[in-house]
């Protein structure tokens, strides 16, 4: 498989080039006396890297930089028109999907798209053709597929390509199994991650460079950028807060232990404090499905919360202060810049946050946590299948 980039990263001034890259990996344009000083190096040196890097297609002239006098140099950035690539978020029933251009913007999203991946070649191949069906509705062309990102759930070591939750053999990582279904490069990673990263890279983060997401969906799971890169621990398993024996309350974890925190935190937690109240004859929108026997699915308490369900609010501020508790031990741990929720709990922010800011307020230390902005996810849904694509491009330019 040809790899864009590759050729042109082994030539002459490598080094120089991927720093140059990285530099604009963030959508940044800078001059040419901008550059080398950042590379300590001279401006017609830098002036043939740039040249080189503009021939090729990466790098174009964004125009002239404003001045107050004298001669306005000309501003280098990505160009936007050198492909594309394609950010797949895998749910539980659903997929999203997210194109984004070689400078970071978004092009397209969609989720909801119906496909559920099981840990078999065929279901994978299957996940393959059904983006790219998705993918040219979208009509794509002539811009280029540069590379896939796919954010899965559970334990991914996107160094080996495998995937422990759609594990297929010891002989062939999922990774491979999906290059050969698209035919582009294709980089894993597990979803909270992804979505840390997209949160860095185009979210709420600004210029932060330690960020802690919290993914509080139907589990609770965390991605880390620690001063400026995406941490993945040795085996690429970090990030596994939702099963911190945090909590004294006898509930047994899908994980097998007792106490973990995604028991008390998490879109499952909430599900099981909503049983609890409708079995004691607590009131709510919920309690006639309860009572004829039919399922209620997280959907149905998030529906019931923005239509201000006394019982299913309730539940949400004892999630909320349950993880307050923990996000007032992490930031005591790791005195970041940023923590960000994010996750399909994050649209109840409103009765969400209180508790947990509390939590934060009681629990961590104050000279700490007055270092330490909290906020709400500003990509929302989009930040697995948006983080998916854009870990992809950095990847690649990092190859």
């Amino acid at each position: 498989m040809e790899v864009f980039l590759d050729s042109l990263l082994k030539s002459r001034y490598a080094a120089e080039k991927k720093t140059i890259l990285a530099l604009c990996e963030k959508g940044n344009t800078f001059s040419l006396a901008d550059l080398a000083r950042e590379l300590g190096t001279s401006i017609p040196k830098i002036t043939r890297i740039v040249g080189e890097l503009e021939q090729a297609g990466v790098l174009s002239d964004w125009g002239k930089q404003e001045s107050a006098a004298g001669r306005r140099p000309s501003l280098y950035g990505l160009n936007p028109g050198a492909g594309v690539f394609v950010g797949v978020e895998v749910g539980q029933k659903e997929i999203a999907l997210a194109v984004t251009d070689f400078t970071g913007r978004i092009i397209q999203f969609q989720d909801g798209i119906a496909y559920t991946l099981t840990g078999t070649e065929e279901s994978v191949l299957g996940l393959c053709a059904c983006v790219k069906k998705q993918l040219r509705k979208y009509h794509l062309d002539p811009a280029p597929v540069r590379g896939v990102g796919v954010n899965l759930t559970g334990r991914v070591n996107y160094r080996t390509g495998y995937s422990y939750s759609y594990y297929i053999s010891e002989e062939k990582p999922i990774r491979d199994i999906l290059e050969e279904g698209f035919g582009w490069p294709v980089f894993i990673e597990n979803d909270s991650r992804g979505m840390a990263f997209g949160e860095y890279m185009s979210g709420i983060a600004g210029d932060a460079r330690t960020v802690l997401f919290l993914n509080v969906g139907w589990g609770l799971g965390m991605g880390m950028v620690l001063d400026g890169k995406l941490f993945a621990g040795k085996s690429g398993f970090s990030g596994e807060i939702g099963h911190f024996p945090l909590l004294d309350n006898h509930q047994i974890c899908r994980c097998g232990k007792v106490g973990c925190l995604e028991t008390g935190a998490s879109g499952q937690a909430l599900h099981r404090l909503i049983g609890e109240q409708l079995a004691k004859g607590h009131p709510s929108i919920l309690s006639a499905a309860y009572a004829g026997g039919r399922e209620i699915t997280l959907n149905d308490i998030l529906d019931a919360v923005e239509k201000e369900d006394v019982t299913a609010i309730e539940c949400v501020e004892q999630v909320g202060s349950t993880l307050g508790r923990a996000v007032a031990g992490l930031i005591n741990l790791f005195n970041p810049d940023v923590v960000v929720i994010g996750g399909r709990l994050c649209v109840t922010e409103q009765y969400l946050m209180p508790p947990l800011l509390g939590a934060v307020n009681r629990l961590s230390l104050n000279l700490v946590s007055n270092d330490t902005v909290i906020k709400v996810s500003r990509l929302g849904n989009k930040a697995g299948a948006v983080g998916a694509s854009l870990l992809a491009k950095h990847r690649l330019l990092n190859r």
